[in-house]
């Protein structure tokens, strides 16, 4: 019974690690086109790219962490990644709670940036395809409206004067889908914690057959 737990948790840990490791390797990857294509933001170590680039990369270590430790029954990466998860965990909890605490400076700072590349949009090919984008698919025009782009709004702006600024737009997409985002922020949550208590499950387990075993 000991011996055919312990290859049930072993093999559960480890499709889920290599499911957690492709997600992970998608993040950076995503990550890594954005830092490619996106200039819209005035200070980079801020940008969205360099943000996903290091969760991407912080996912696919602890991912290959949890998958190399269950599939060769190694208490040390298994105990590893348990440490690592939590410090996610927390790290998360953390960065929820700055974010409520210091919600206008963010505002304020990303308004500021958005309107910054404005100034680079007849300059540099890859904001001017990143407006375009964010234009067309908001259906929005500008920060605050058309006026941000003086006489000559771009194409793809609504024809539309009194169209919303995109970072109202932004907000109010936000605001529309606060549940879905809170439903999957929870459900991430719930898979760290599932991954964190098969990695000591499967721990103790090891210690279980080990002892049985007279190892």
């Amino acid at each position: 019974m000991g011996m055919s737990s312990l290859k049930f948790l072993k093999y559960i840990l480890f499709f889920f690690n290599l499911l957690f490791w492709f997600c992970g390797c998608c993040i950076l990857g995503f990550g890594i086109y954005l830092l490619a294509h996106n200039n819209l933001w005035s200070l980079p170590i801020l940008t969205p790219g360099n943000v996903l680039v290091i969760v991407g990369s912080i996912i696919v270590v602890v991912a290959f962490l949890g998958c190399m430790g269950s599939i060769k029954e190694n208490k040390c990466l298994l105990m590893s990644f348990f440490i690592l998860l939590l410090i996610i965990l927390l790290a998360e909890v953390t960065l929820a709670i700055l974010l409520f605490v210091y919600e206008q400076k963010l505002s304020k700072y990303v308004s500021e940036s958005l309107t910054d590349s404005i100034q680079k949009y007849n300059s540099d090919n890859s904001t001017r395809e990143m407006w375009d984008s964010i234009q067309s698919y908001l259906q929005c025009c500008g920060v605050n409206g058309t006026s941000d782009w003086g006489n000559h709004p771009p194409e793809s702006c609504p024809s539309d004067p009194r169209i919303q600024g995109c970072y109202e737009k932004a907000k109010l997409w936000f605001h529309s889908n606060f549940l879905h985002i809170g439903i999957i922020t929870i459900c991430v949550c719930v898979i760290q914690v599932l991954g964190m208590s098969f990695a000591l499950t499967l721990n103790c387990q090891i210690d279980k057959t080990s002892q049985a075993l007279g190892l």
